[in-house]
C-alpha cells in the first residue's frame, strides 16, 4: 500500500463543488509556532497518509491548514440549527474549515476538517479559536467511542498553535484535525429549507444519499427512504450512547449528523453514579440534554429534519406531512429495539429472552442503581463476576445488599452468559476524573498521562493487570462535574 506525504496528498473538493451555496472559501489563520501534540498514527495510515511525514514541519502545517495541499479548497460550511430549542437561520462553521475529502484505503470518502482554525464569516462574536484542553478532550473521547464500536467522528491530530487564547484566563491555543464520513447535519437541510431553495435542498439530499445511504436512491420514494435511513441510524446511535452511559451535552440540530456518527465532543461526559437526570454541560441550565432526555431530543431533532425535507417528500403539503409523521413513528420502535437488545447483551441474556421478563428486570436494576448512586460502568463490568458465581463485588456496591440479592436471584435464573457480558460492558471508559487529570497535565506541558489514557482506552473490553485505577469510579472528593465547550 502506498502512502501519501504532504507533498503528494491530493484532496477532492466534492462538497465545495456540488454544494457551493453551502461552502464559503476561506483560509485558516497562520499559527505563530505550531507544535504537534498528538497524532493518531493508525488513523493516518487508514487514510492512506504517511504518519512520519505528518510529524515533519510541513506535515504539521498541513494538519492546521497553513499548507493547503493540491486539490483542496478550504471552506467554511453554512448551516442553520436549533440551539437549546431556539432557532437560528444562520450558524455555520464559525471556527472550523473543511479542507476537503480524501479516499481512504477502503475506498471510502472521508472529510478532513479543522476545528479552531480561526474566525470565518460565520464567527459572529466568537474569536474562531480553540484551546488545548477541549481539543484534547474531543480527541480522547471520540477515539474511545470508536474503540467501543460506537459510530463517531475521529481525531487525527491536535496541534498547539503557539497563540494564547483568552477565555476566563489566557490559555494555550490549538487546532483539532477531525475526520468524518461527512459533516452533513440536520442543520444543513434546515439552511437549504429556510432559504426556500428547493433545488439546493434536492442536491443536498442527493449528495447525502450518495455518500451515506445509497440504497435510498433505488427506492420508489428516494427522499422518504433517505429520511427513514437517517431515523434508523440515529435511533441506533442514541441507543448505543445510552447503553454506555454517554451524555452528549449539546444535542442541537447542527450537532446531529446525517451519517449517524457522533459529532462535537464539547460539554460531554460519561455517567459516574447512575442518574437519569445527569447534566454535565455548564450551559444546559434547564437540563434539556440530560442523559434520560437524549432519545426524546433525537426524535425532536429528526422532526426538524422532516420539516426541512417536506418539499421533497410530496408535492402536496398535507401528504408530505402525513408521510413524514408515519416515518417518525418508527423512531421509538427502533430506539426501543436497540436499547432492549443492548441491555439484554449487557446482562448476558439471550436475544430471545421473553419481553415479559427482560424489561421488568432492567427497570428494576436501573431503579436500584439510581437509588444506591451506584457507578454505572463499574457495576455492569463486575456483574460478569456474579454470573460466574462470585457476586461479592456487585453486592458491595449497594448499601442494601438484600435488594441486590433479590434482583440477582431473578437474573441468575436466566443463566446469563458472562463471556457475552465482558464483550459489551467496557472495563475502561474516559472517566471524567481521569480525563480532567490528563488535560490538566497536558496544559502544563506533560502529555504522558494523556497518552497513557488514550492507550488504555484503545482496548476497552480487555482487563489488564496494573490498570486498576483506570477502571475505578471517581474518588469521593471529585465532586460535581461540569464541562465547557471551549468557546
Amino acid at each position: 500500500m502506498s502512502t501519501a506525504t504532504p507533498s503528494t496528498l491530493t484532496f477532492d473538493r466534492r462538497f465545495a463543488r456540488e454544494l457551493e451555496e453551502l461552502a464559503v472559501p476561506w483560509q485558516a489563520e497562520e499559527a505563530p509556532d505550531p507544535q504537534l501534540l498528538v497524532l493518531n498514527e493508525p488513523l493516518a495510515s487508514e487514510l492512506g497518509l504517511d504518519p512520519s511525514s505528518l510529524r515533519t514541519p510541513e506535515g504539521t502545517l498541513l494538519l492546521i491548514g497553513n499548507r493547503v495541499p493540491e486539490g483542496a479548497t478550504p471552506v467554511a460550511q453554512a448551516y442553520a440549527g436549533h440551539q437549546f430549542g431556539g432557532y437560528s437561520p444562520l450558524l455555520g462553521d464559525g471556527r472550523a474549515l473543511l479542507l476537503g475529502e480524501v479516499t481512504d484505503i477502503h475506498g471510502q470518502l472521508r472529510d478532513i476538517h479543522l476545528k479552531g482554525s480561526g474566525r470565518t464569516p460565520f464567527a459572529r462574536a466568537g474569536d474562531g479559536l480553540a484551546v488545548v484542553g477541549p481539543m484534547l478532550r474531543e480527541y480522547v473521547v471520540s477515539e474511545a467511542m470508536h474503540a467501543m464500536g460506537i459510530p463517531t467522528t475521529r481525531s487525527l491530530a491536535v496541534v498547539a498553535t503557539g497563540r494564547p487564547v483568552r477565555r476566563e484566563t489566557m490559555l494555550p491555543g490549538a487546532v483539532l484535525t477531525r475526520v468524518a464520513s461527512s459533516h452533513l447535519r440536520v442543520g444543513s437541510f434546515q439552511f437549504a429549507r429556510v432559504n426556500g431553495d428547493t433545488d439546493l435542498l434536492r442536491r443536498l439530499a442527493d449528495h447525502a444519499i450518495s455518500r451515506h445511504h445509497p440504497d435510498a436512491a433505488h427506492s420508489e420514494r428516494p427522499y422518504l427512504a433517505f429520511f427513514d435511513a437517517v431515523i434508523a441510524a440515529q435511533a441506533s446511535l442514541v441507543a448505543q450512547w445510552m447503553l454506555v452511559g454517554f451524555v452528549h451535552g449539546v444535542m442541537n440540530t447542527d450537532n446531529m449528523t446525517i451519517s449517524g456518527e457522533t459529532i462535537d465532543y464539547g460539554p460531554c461526559a460519561f455517567l459516574d453514579a447512575f442518574d437519569p437526570g445527569a447534566v454535565y454541560s455548564s450551559i444546559d441550565e434547564g437540563g434539556r440534554y440530560a442523559y434520560a432526555n437524549q432519545p426524546l431530543i433525537a426524535e425532536w431533532n429528526l422532526t426538524r429534519l422532516a420539516e426541512a425535507l417536506l418539499p421533497l417528500l410530496h408535492e402536496d403539503q398535507d401528504q408530505a406531512v402525513a408521510l413524514a409523521v408515519e416515518s417518525l413513528g418508527s423512531f421509538r420502535t427502533l430506539y426501543s429495539a436497540g436499547w432492549s437488545a443492548g441491555m439484554k447483551s449487557k446482562l448476558g441474556l439471550r436475544a430471545d429472552t421473553h419481553d415479559d421478563v427482560a424489561p421488568p428486570l432492567v427497570d428494576g436494576l436501573l431503579g436500584l442503581l439510581h437509588e444506591g448512586q451506584v457507578d454505572y460502568t463499574s457495576f455492569f463490568r463486575v456483574l460478569g463476576s456474579a454470573a460466574r458465581g462470585t457476586p461479592e463485588a456487585g453486592r458491595a456496591m449497594f448499601a442494601d445488599a438484600g435488594a441486590f440479592d433479590a434482583w440477582a436471584e431473578r437474573w441468575l435464573a436466566l443463566a446469563p452468559d458472562a463471556s457475552m457480558m465482558d464483550r459489551v460492558n467496557p472495563a475502561y471508559i474516559p472517566r471524567n476524573h481521569l480525563v480532567e487529570e490528563s488535560l490538566d497535565a497536558a496544559i502544563a506541558g506533560d502529555l504522558d498521562p494523556f497518552n497513557r489514557l488514550v492507550a488504555v482506552l484503545a482496548d476497552p473490553y480487555t482487563e489488564r493487570p496494573g490498570l486498576e485505577r483506570y477502571a475505578g469510579p471517581a474518588p469521593e472528593d471529585f465532586g460535581s462535574y461540569r464541562t465547557y465547550c471551549g468557546t
